[in-house]
């Protein structure tokens, strides 16, 4: 389609809000808490990182690193 020009800012925010981005997260914290991590956040209309740092299981810092969606399709 002629003219059609993809929207970045909003893919980038649908990306970075994805509740399936917690499946980098249950190894570093254990399947149980990835799952409440994830239902607490669709819940709320909050995101994983939200909802991950209220639990004090993980530094921000941490997450930034273990959650990078670039990481997930580009490993090391």
């Amino acid at each position: 389609i002629k003219g059609l020009k993809a929207d970045k800012a909003k893919i980038k925010k649908f990306l970075d809000n994805s509740l399936m981005l917690i499946t980098a997260l249950a190894p570093h914290i254990g399947y149980d808490s990835a799952a409440k991590i994830a239902k607490r956040a669709l819940k709320n209309g909050t995101t994983l990182k939200e909802e991950t740092l209220k639990t004090n299981l993980i530094k921000e810092k941490d997450f930034d690193k273990i959650v990078d969606p670039k990481r997930m399709i580009y490993p090391s």
